[in-house]
């Protein structure tokens, strides 16, 4: 399973200066950044905020993403950085509410979508089944984000249906292309199920 971000920090951007820690962090986390339309003090939060998280220290990360003001807290970036931070700490409850938050306020993402369905598998009361029922639609509205196929062929081979596996992985090797698709499969025990048939295909 794979979690997925969008959008980079502009060289351009006033906050440019933050690119190394902002990188770093992307690289750890699987996510990239950009600054949300802040004004300071909030500026400074939110690159506390992802510079703690980059450091590990997810506690001050949390107290720093606190601090900016309540009417900026559901800007998409804000909810996007909110959604990591939760992940990070496996607390799926508040990642379900800040990825509803993500699709309500920024319904033209589909991270909302791929959030979303990766909190409704691990809650409490969550499931595969829910992940791959919340996740479905989002492909009809996001034909070509291939992590949403992908995703869809790791919930089918959990729920042992490898027919509809091999289906969606296809789906994902015809947007990005077998080698990265391949290379992700094969380092992912979702999709373990597949593997033999994943190495003979690349013969």
């Amino acid at each position: 399973m794979v979690l997925c971000g969008r959008s980079r920090l502009s060289a351009g951007d006033p906050a440019s200066g933050l690119n190394r820690s902002l990188d770093t962090a992307q690289k750890r986390l699987n996510f990239d950044w950009t600054m949300p339309l802040l004004e300071p003090p909030d500026t400074h939060y939110f690159a506390a905020a992802v510079g703690w998280l980059e450091l590990g220290n997810l506690a001050e990360a949390a107290a720093e993403l606190a601090q900016i003001g309540p009417a900026q807290q559901d800007l998409p970036e804000v909810l996007e950085l909110r959604w990591v931070l939760c992940a990070e700490q496996k607390d799926w409850a508040a990642g379900l509410q800040a990825a509803r938050a993500l699709l309500d306020h920024a319904p033209e993402r589909p991270s909302g979508w791929l959030h979303q369905a990766y909190a409704l598998r691990r809650v409490a009361g969550g499931s595969v089944n829910k992940a791959w029922d919340a996740l479905l639609p989002a492909y009809d509205k996001f034909p070509k984000e291939f992590l949403i196929s992908y995703n869809l062929a790791c919930y089918a081979c959990q729920m042992r249906d490898l027919e509809t596996a091999r289906l969606w992985l296809e789906r994902a090797t015809s947007i990005s292309g077998p080698k990265k698709v391949n290379q992700m499969a094969l380092a992912d025990p979702d999709l373990e199920a597949l593997w033999e048939d994943i190495r003979k295909s690349r013969k």
